[in-house]
């Protein structure tokens, strides 16, 4: 198989871009329930610190359980109406039983992690590399979701990002352990301080402590050089969907913007060509 896909890069990178439909279609499941087990969690950590009974017993919960079904009328999908992209061209984009519309998010996910897993196959050829970057890939495509929609992100999936690039550079996978190591501090903190040198003028909070750790990760994975990089991208991202913003939407100068979607496809970008673009100034 290894010899198979070395003569063959053109294979690996389809069964790349197909394992990758799959995995998205993993992710709009973890994307749609994750933030709701968290609640959960927190209620009933809330309750037992505020010493209050146990709340009454409710259905199992978890990505696993229950089936997959239609939010409307709970249609169990049946394994057809889960393959991905396909199911939606089949289904017109409705539930077959209630027809209510179904969100085009899911598929757009399905396709993009698709593409995103394709290129990034592409890039590192049949490596070790190619196969860790896309387990980043994927977690990230999750992060992204999650805080855009609910303003969260997980420690659920960063922490063990973080770890990973960690223990990968313990083999020089992407950079030297002491790089690594030193741009998890470096990532942390110097958002951190950005955090408190913010809150210390205006009294509020900029950003949350998930970005924090979400520098971290990256610089975990790829070393100090990436940091300012990713921070640069990041920025003018966030500062240019800012202003579209305040002048489509009218929002007020104060309303809250996810941030990490801006992070990770800055942290993305400098993985995949910071030798190239962190030549200019490291």
């Amino acid at each position: 198989m290894i010899e198979f896909f070395n003569r063959h890069p053109d294979a690996f990178i389809v069964c790349a871009l197909i394992l990758g439909l799959l995995t998205g279609s993993f992710i709009n499941v973890l994307v749609w329930r994750l933030p709701k087990m968290l609640e959960q969690d927190w209620r009933a950590q809330a309750r037992e610190l505020l010493e209050l009974p146990p709340a009454e017993k409710m259905p199992v919960y978890n990505l696993m359980l229950p089936r997959s079904h239609c939010p409307k009328c709970q249609h169990p999908l049946r394994l057809w109406e889960k393959i991905p992209l396909l199911s939606y061209l089949l289904l017109r984009g409705r539930c077959s039983q209630c027809r209510t519309l179904i969100s085009p998010r899911y598929p757009l996910t399905e396709l993009a992690c698709g593409l995103l897993s394709g290129f990034v196959a592409w890039h590192f050829g049949f490596t070790l590399q190619a196969g860790w970057m896309l387990l980043l890939t994927w977690g990230l495509l999750a992060i992204c979701l999650i805080d855009a929609e609910h303003l969260i992100v997980p420690d659920v999936l960063v922490l063990p990002l973080l770890w990973t690039g960690l223990l990968l550079n313990s083999f020089d996978t992407f950079t030297g352990l002491s790089q690594a190591v030193w741009g998890a501090a470096l990532g942390y903190a110097s958002l951190w301080s950005i955090f408190w040198i913010f809150k210390l003028l205006t009294g509020k909070d900029g950003m949350g402590y998930g970005d924090f750790k979400l520098l971290a990760m990256f610089g975990a994975w790829g070393g100090i050089a990436v940091l300012p990089l990713t921070i640069v991208l990041s920025s003018l991202m966030g500062a240019i969907v800012g202003l579209i913003l305040l002048a489509v939407r009218r929002a007020k100068p104060c309303t809250a913007i996810p941030f990490a979607p801006y992070l990770a496809i800055g942290g993305w970008i400098g993985l995949l060509w910071g030798g190239q673009i962190t030549a200019f100034y490291w």
